[in-house]
């Protein structure tokens, strides 16, 4: 009786909530999964030239900027390997057809990457495979890879070469690979996707028997492999923090946490694997901790699924976040397979539920290549309705960062294509890495918080200055901004800019 009531609970709220969510938020995170192993995404084949490879990427961003993503999610260590110079592991075979082989001509991607997303003021999340060594355990890996230096270190399981989780140097190791990015780049975030302990496959075992025999500490193996995961999570995050405070770190889980048959938290599913019992992922008790600062869970199923519906997870999620922030995975990539998915309001329908949370701040979309050809207007939908209005990401107060000072109005000059705007930078401390410049109608209330009032979102310049093409000559406007730092958290507003329109048809600027 409880389940029933519960899954009724849930369709009115999506129900109800649909109707009043097309307000755009103006804090959102939108983000989207850029899988580079395999080269699933990027680059499209490991036989690129170096320029081919960048031009990919920057069409990339262009297209998911134009739809009103502020994110991306970059895999950059899909297996033990790296899309980045590194001192540890050799270069990813998916870049040039070879492990361990530089691009040539030389450039850096990551550092490449990176640069071309904040031009274009997106945040970028550096994705690492923590667990995963080698895709094919008969395959060819470079000298230097790090199975071949310490071949103990690795379980072949499924026809794939694992770092053994229950060894304190792989912990050890794994964490060092991460450090060394944060330390060298300029990324947003650290990220893992839901590969900790492999998915099991029916009667094959994993085999850590040595490990778990030297180190179990008397626990139960189950609960001794979610301590070696829980170990490697604090210890990521503790070291992320230590290094630069403001990286955030997220995690991807699988949909399902637990289902409930087998604990009262779970959700009211029958998913045939979960991340506690087969992946060994305590997701929960990382978001309890405080030890991650957001979770990503996969939630690739339609409404109504008779297993694992949308709509039941979606509202589990969005009350298990424990004041972390919750952002949904969707799967674009299961669009046309099936009856649900050729349904073209149905990913749009997602959205929409998510915004009714309270507690869910985003989503994250898998993966990039999904929406090449528009697959029932997908792109269509995000740019024109639900990504319509630009959004700032969502604040995290837990990471303290100073705020900007205020930016105030200097000059506006009217121009045949619109009004030019000028504003003075107040910031001494370089805090500011973007502007928002906010326009309100004649008499309209000053509401920070209506998307729809965002005329654009600025990068920080030395003498910042906005075109309004869609400024009408005789009207009256009211003109805000205010500053940004890195984390998006914003400024104060200085005095406005006012157009005044005189009974003679003059118009006057007024600075106050």
């Amino acid at each position: 009786m409880v389940k029933h009531f519960l899954a009724i609970v849930i369709f009115l709220w999506i129900s109800v909530g649909a109707a009043w969510g097309q307000v755009s938020p103006k804090r959102e995170l939108r983000a989207v999964w850029i899988a580079t192993v395999a080269n699933i995404d990027w680059p499209s084949s490991k036989y690129l030239s170096s320029y081919q490879q960048q031009q990919e990427f920057i069409n990339l961003l262009d297209q998911f900027k134009n739809n009103g993503f502020n994110a991306v999610v970059v895999q950059i260590r899909p297996a033990a390997d790296a899309f980045y110079l590194s001192q540890l592991e050799p270069w990813s075979e998916y870049l040039t057809g070879y492990q361990g082989q530089a691009p040539n001509p030389y450039y850096d991607p990551l550092a490449f990457m990176i640069e071309e997303a904040h031009k274009r003021g997106m945040e970028f999340h550096a994705w690492f495979n923590p667990y995963r060594a080698a895709m094919n355990a008969n395959g060819n890996v470079s000298p230097g890879h790090i199975t071949r230096l310490r071949p103990t270190w690795f379980v072949t399981y499924d026809g794939r070469k694992y770092f053994d989780p229950g060894l304190p140097e792989v912990q050890q190791y794994v964490a060092s690979v991460i450090n060394d990015v944060v330390k060298r780049y300029d990324i947003d975030a650290v990220h893992f996707d839901d590969y900790f302990y492999p998915y099991p496959v029916p009667g094959r075992g994993f085999n850590d028997d040595a490990s778990y025999r030297q180190y179990n500490h008397g626990l139960a193996r189950d609960d001794w492999r979610r301590a070696n995961i829980d170990s490697l999570i604090q210890r990521v995050s503790a070291n992320i923090k230590a290094i630069k405070p403001f990286v955030k770190f997220g995690i991807s889980p699988f949909g399902v946490w637990r289902n409930h048959d087998r604990d009262f938290e779970g959700s009211y599913t029958h998913g045939g694997q979960t991340n506690y019992d087969d992946l060994y992922a305590d997701v929960l008790l990382w978001l309890k901790k405080g030890w991650i600062d957001y979770v990503a869970p996969q939630l690739y199923w339609e409404f109504n699924h008779r297993l694992v519906a949308f709509d039941v997870l979606l509202p589990w999620w969005a009350q298990h976040g424990y004041g972390r922030h919750v952002y949904i995975g969707h799967g674009v990539y299961k669009l046309g397979t099936t009856a649900p998915w050729k349904n073209p309001n149905e990913l749009p329908q997602q959205i929409e539920a998510t915004r009714t949370m309270g507690t869910v701040q985003g989503s994250i979309f898998y993966s990039a290549k999904s929406f090449a050809g528009n697959p029932y207007g997908i792109q269509d939908s995000l740019r024109t309705h639900l990504y319509k209005y630009p959004a700032l990401r969502p604040e995290m107060p837990w990471i303290k960062y100073p705020v900007p000072q205020a930016p105030y109005f200097s000059d506006a000059f009217e121009k045949p294509n619109g009004l030019e705007i000028h504003w003075e930078d107040n910031d001494t401390s370089h805090l500011t890495q973007q502007y928002v410049l906010y326009r309100f109608a004649d008499k309209e209330p000053a509401n920070f918080n209506d998307a729809s009032k965002i005329l654009a979102i600025v990068p920080q310049a030395p003498d910042p200055v906005y075109l309004d093409a869609t400024y009408e000559r005789g009207k009256n406007y009211t003109y805000y901004v205010t500053a940004l730092n890195r984390l998006q958290n914003e400024s104060a507003h200085d005095l406005p800019l006012q157009v005044v329109v005189e009974a003679n048809g003059r118009r006057r600027f007024v600075f106050e």
